[in-house]
């Protein structure tokens, strides 16, 4: 039996290990994916929510704001890409600046620092590609973007660095009390701990479900976005929101921390848990609503579109706390999640540090240092790195500039990268515009060569996502 079960290695789920690793406990974190960051923390805005839209008083609001601000130290700790770039919650009729001063009051109240309005002509100097029927907007100096995967990985290491364990590929079937804990049944076999802690996205509501009567349903609500290439970087520097309506903040234009232009996202309510595929209505959608707060989107310049699902429930609050003796729920987590994350993270650890009585863990290591970028380097110490390793100096993603070096880095970090996808959201090899169609049989030669398996047990994404499926001749 170990002490504490972690159901959801997203970035709820990591951030939570994390934290623990604080303390004196064995910590197991099991996830039904083949990776960690498989679910919603993979595929969202990529933005950190000032903290002015959620409802004051609530827990979502309190968590938003105090995850914000904990956001850019914990990016210079753990080595992850961010920036406090700003945000501007656009208005577009004089008819709505009571709603505009409504959500500028609720910022206040949230104590979001340095709100204010800000009147056409310096919008229009602030981002000169506004909408021409833009009349006013709300400025959140403290909003800010951030690499999703980055981020969760950067958690799910430093967990792991400091004695947390993960398990994956292992679907949680039934959750049963035992004595002095619980038994968590998975397809890969029982597991007992005597705290469990539900951070199992869109799934939460099934767990809860095991264990109280008190049901909970979460409705998976499908957000879809297109991704643009680097070359539209500049088209807006903050990140540009329509006035929120009653299914979100609407579709969004921002820049990404890797120079990239995101548009999304929709917000259609399914009952698929697994419905991540976009279709051609919601992207309609996307492109129609996108001009509404930014002129001239470069939609043409798209490489890629996807969709991801927020765990939505209908009183559009956290639900975190002791639901029975040892079982935690962190369970609704929408947006703004991401953003909340590390204040999710100390929020649950405490609960179950005073539970268990835990102690602190005296050889904690609260830093980490990601993948090493030769890009970043000067072209002195890249030689030097490559004629130290020379993996470095062999490009296999030329859309991104991604070498060999970093991916076998990515591969053998603990957890590491064992499909297509994993190097992709570990590296960016993959992300560029052509998308993975020239770098991807490398990429699957070399996690072959380094985990010493076959070329056709590689997979995109875990599961039956196999590349290769057979051969049209021999080979001597």
């Amino acid at each position: 039996m170990v002490d504490i079960i972690i159901i959801g290695a997203g970035v709820s789920g990591c951030a939570i290990a994390r934290e623990l690793s604080r303390k004196k406990a064995s910590v197991l974190v099991v996830e039904r994916e083949e990776d960690v960051c498989c679910g919603t923390s993979k595929a969202n805005s990529a933005i950190v929510h000032a903290g002015y839209d959620a409802k004051h008083g609530t827990l979502m609001a309190k968590l938003n704001v105090q995850g914000s601000l904990m956001m850019e130290k914990l990016s210079k700790e753990l080595d992850f890409h961010y920036r406090r770039n700003g945000s501007l919650v656009v208005m577009v009729s004089e008819d709505d600046r009571p709603n505009l001063m409504k959500l500028y009051e609720n910022g206040i109240a949230n104590g979001v620092e340095g709100l204010r309005i800000v009147e056409r002509e310096e919008l229009v100097a602030m981002e000169p590609n506004i909408s021409d029927n833009a009349v006013a907007a709300l400025y959140a100096p403290t909003g800010a973007i951030v690499c999703p995967f980055g981020l969760t990985y950067a958690l799910a290491e430093n967990a792991a660095a400091n004695g947390v364990k993960f398990r994956f590929d292992s679907e949680v079937t039934g959750i049963e009390k035992i004595d002095g804990g619980w038994k968590v049944k998975t397809v890969k076999g029982d597991l007992e701990a005597k705290v469990v802690v539900n951070a199992a996205g869109v799934y939460a509501d099934k767990l809860h479900n095991m264990v109280s009567d008190d049901t909970m349903t979460i409705v998976p609500r499908r957000g879809d976005y297109f991704l643009l290439d680097r070359t539209t970087g500049g088209h807006v520097s903050k990140t540009i929101f329509q006035l929120p309506g009653k299914k979100g903040k609407g579709v969004l234009v921002a820049p990404t921390v890797h120079g990239n232009t995101i548009v999304g996202p929709t917000a259609i309510d399914l009952f698929d848990k697994d419905g991540t595929a976009t279709t051609a209505e919601g992207l309609d959608d996307v492109r129609t609503k996108c001009s509404m707060a930014v002129k001239n989107v470069p939609l043409r310049q798209t490489i890629t579109s996807f969709a991801g699902l927020r765990a939505h429930e209908a009183r559009h609050e956290f639900f975190i706390g002791e639901l029975a003796p040892g079982f935690v729920d962190c369970a609704a987590i929408e947006s703004p999640g991401l953003s909340s994350s590390p204040a999710i993270g100390v929020m649950v650890a405490d609960i179950v540090t005073g539970i268990l009585n835990l102690e602190e863990n005296p050889d904690f290591v609260g830093t980490r240092k990601g993948i090493l970028d030769p890009k970043e380097l000067s072209f002195e110490e890249r030689a030097a790195l490559i004629k130290e390793n020379p993996a470095y100096g062999t490009i296999i993603c030329r859309c991104e500039s991604i070498t060999e070096g970093e991916i076998i880095d990515a591969i053998h970090r603990v957890p590491g990268a064992r499909s297509i996808d994993g190097v992709k959201r570990r590296t960016r090899a993959g992300m560029g515009r052509c998308q993975g169609g020239f770098c991807s049989p490398r990429v699957i030669e070399i996690i072959a060569r380094e985990l010493g398996i076959p070329m056709n047990e590689v997979t995109k994404a875990g599961g039956n996502s196999k590349i290769i499926v057979g051969t049209n001749k021999d080979v001597i």
